[in-house]
């Protein structure tokens, strides 16, 4: 009996497990068999390996072949098994050394001629298994930035099965091929985005996203079309802060996970911004799968925007779905043999227009919805998910006499208006040192409230009153708060005043 052994990486999520490959020879019918709860991609994975062995001029033994993958009991599914499968089987077979293969962990698929494509996920696994103590990975050559943002590990890229074998003591003549390449780095997000100084005559609503951004705060904004909504949704994105390491780490994993965009050579420091279609479902929305569990739009916008244009056209269901990340950040999938957490703490952005026509309010416009109508339409925004969201404010067109005035009016920038912003959170950071929160949207209401920390009594009483009356909830209450608490980090107050508070009220009931 012959045994080789090595290790690759099961990912659920963004949870990566060290899985042990082993492959033992025995003296029964030939073949390939992969035992350790396989998914159909990587039961294939016996065809791929023999004929990438063989076209690489490694053939397998003849011999029955027992891949296991440990633990047994953990599903494994895709095909980043291949290179770790291949090499055990040819350690089993004496053509490798051994000691050298156990220490190192692989990720790889396998083409039919032995070369290695690259694979989704590379960041996450080689960060499980740096977290799990190893220090040296090998992968695809088109994967090597990418597994070389983790620190502290060696990164090994390989081009070929054959690369790899030689690598590992085989004694094999190196035959040069081409590697495969990765996908293109995607052009920075915000070339496209626009600046800030090219809103016209919307001062409200620019004051509205500097606020939004300072504090992390949801918005929703009610207008016709061509009002500009869209416009100052992708406006948001550009005055966000760069990320810091932390989350931009986390931004990238999740762009690797998904496999659609690349990671790149280094981190992504920009936040990223999501504009599902309206006809998107649940999964598509929060993440999920039959198989392999992928990361959702609002996963994706994760430490970003998640953009929703004409929110009332979207699934009741799949509005709801994120009633939970907005609260918690988190986004939990189960399934029968599986638990996957996704990072969500993003910005939620709705726009819709004020009933099914979108004329409703317009002035020299004529609106054909009947009343009930509007309100039907407009009731697809259920009140638990409305009240979550900080800011309301109604977006109206820009008039002829606004246009006119615009080249005398002096706009900020979208580089002005992110150093205010940037300033902003440091104020909020600094008075949250020592708390598990950096954004004035995380703080919750009781610590608000504190002593120390309230506004004075004759400051809250327009805000006492509308809670006496029921015109706001507790809940609102306390986003009222926070946002007049972002409105004085960018005046640069060292607490509330009234002046900020009835902004804040009138940013959180804008829309009615």
């Amino acid at each position: 009996m012959k045994l080789g052994r090595t290790s690759s990486v099961a990912l659920v999520g963004m949870t990566g497990t060290i899985v042990d490959v082993e492959a033992n020879i025995s003296s029964q019918l030939p073949g390939l068999v992969i035992i350790g709860l396989p998914d159909t991609a990587l039961s294939q994975a016996s065809h791929r390996v023999r004929a990438a062995a063989s076209n690489s001029g490694m053939p397998l033994s003849a011999h029955h072949i027992t891949v296991n993958l440990s633990p047994a009991s953990l599903p494994k599914h895709g095909c980043a098994f291949d290179l770790a499968v291949a090499l055990a089987c040819l350690a089993a077979a004496g053509g490798i050394e051994q000691e050298s293969l156990e220490r190192v962990v692989h990720l790889g698929e396998l083409a039919l001629d032995g070369r290695l494509r690259p694979i989704a996920g590379v960041l996450p696994a080689v960060a499980a298994a740096r977290a799990a103590g190893r220090t040296r990975v090998m992968v695809p050559t088109a994967c090597v930035d990418e597994a070389e943002l983790v620190p502290g590990m060696q990164v090994i890229g390989v081009a070929s099965l054959r690369d790899a074998a030689i690598w590992h003591g085989g004694r094999f003549d190196p035959l040069p091929v081409d590697a495969i390449p990765g996908p293109t780095a995607p052009r920075h997000q915000d070339d496209d985005l626009g600046d800030l100084a090219d809103v016209i005559g919307q001062d409200a609503a620019v004051m509205a996203l500097q606020v939004a951004a300072a504090g992390g705060h949801h918005l929703l904004m009610l207008g016709p079309p061509g009002a500009g909504k869209t416009m100052l949704a992708g406006r948001l994105v550009g005055i966000l802060p760069d990320l810091d390491d932390d989350a931009a780490l986390e931004v990238s994993a999740v762009r690797s996970l998904g496999g659609a965009l690349p990671v790149g050579a280094g981190l992504s420091r920009r936040p990223p911004i999501e504009a599902p279609h309206h006809t998107a479902t649940a999964a598509a929305m929060v993440g999920g799968g039959s198989g392999i569990i992928k990361p959702g739009a609002a996963v994706r916008a994760a430490h970003g925007v998640l953009f929703l244009d004409e929110a009332p056209e979207f699934p009741a269901a799949v509005l709801d779905a994120l009633r939970q990340p907005l609260e918690s950040g988190r986004i939990t999938i189960h399934r029968a043999n599986s638990v996957a957490a996704f990072p969500a703490r993003f910005q939620l952005v709705l726009a819709a227009n004020p009933c099914p026509c979108g004329l409703f309010g317009v002035a020299r416009e004529s609106c054909t919805c009947p009343p009930n109508v509007r309100r039907r339409y407009l009731a697809r925004l259920s009140g638990p998910l409305l009240d979550r969201i900080d800011i309301h404010f109604r977006v109206d067109r820009v008039s002829a006499a606004q246009l006119r005035l615009s080249p005398d009016t002096t706009r900020v920038t979208t580089s002005q208006a992110r150093e205010r912003i940037v300033q902003a959170r440091s104020a909020a950071a600094d008075r949250l040192a020592g708390t598990p929160w950096r954004l004035n949207a995380e703080v919750p209401g009781r610590w608000l409230r504190s002593a120390g920390i309230r506004p004075a009594s004759s400051d809250l009483a327009a805000l006492d009153r509308a809670l006496e009356r029921g015109v706001i909830t507790m809940r609102g209450y306390d986003r009222i708060l926070r946002v007049a608490w972002s409105i004085a980090d960018l005046d640069g107050a060292s607490v509330p005043t009234a002046d900020h508070l009835g902004q804040a009220i009138f940013l959180r009931k804008g829309s009615a």
